[in-house]
């Protein structure tokens, strides 16, 4: 069975547009091929990488201690077949949880590694797929930096290719509700197809 590791950053739950994307890619998952893992950064209370965070990390890494309960959030998406970001458009980029996510997980022997030619990644998976909602019209613009910033990360993980599926312009004074439902149909197909 093949794992998709959900990072799910709709702090607003069901009133969340982008958790109804997230809800309809995971419909579209064949069950029996997929298991489905959710991970919510604002609930597991992880903080961002302040003095003592850092030298705690470089600590365990100068022992060699890549297998304490530190890691595990690095673990599991370094295993993950797939990993989905549901994460709405905030501020040009995305929630803050999802960037303290990041900074928690990236982790040198573990997601990704130096060597004499630069970085290289070690995640497995084949995807890294990003679900948006947008109140306007922002993807594949300068005003986007959260599918930027992703797409960069896919080279540092070493995911093999990057996905955007985004409703936009939810907030531009026309009914979001088919805009929202087409981007559904996306998240199903997508699912579908992997």
């Amino acid at each position: 069975m093949r794992e998709i590791l959900l990072v799910d950053c709709c702090v607003r739950r069901e009133q969340s547009r982008t958790a109804r994307l997230a809800r309809a890619f995971v419909e579209g998952l064949d069950q029996e091929r997929f298991s489905v893992s959710v991970v919510r950064p604002d609930e597991e209370r992880m903080r961002p990488m302040d003095g003592a965070l850092l030298r705690e990390r470089d600590r365990l890494l100068e022992e060699g201690a890549l297998d304490r309960p530190r890691f595990d959030y690095a673990h599991q998406f370094a295993a993950a077949d797939y990993v989905v970001f549901a994460a709405p458009f905030w501020d040009m980029s995305f929630p803050a949880f999802l960037k303290v996510y990041i900074e928690n997980i990236s982790v040198e022997g573990i997601t990704f590694r130096s060597t004499e030619t630069g970085l290289e990644g070690l995640c497995k998976g084949k995807k890294l797929i990003l679900l948006t909602t947008r109140g306007g019209f922002y993807g594949g613009t300068d005003m986007d930096q959260g599918s930027a910033y992703l797409k960069a990360l896919k080279e540092f993980y070493g995911f093999g290719e990057f996905l955007c599926v985004a409703a936009e312009g939810l907030d531009t004074g026309v009914d979001p509700e088919p805009l929202v439902a087409k981007a559904e149909e996306e998240a199903r197909a997508l699912a579908a197809s992997l």
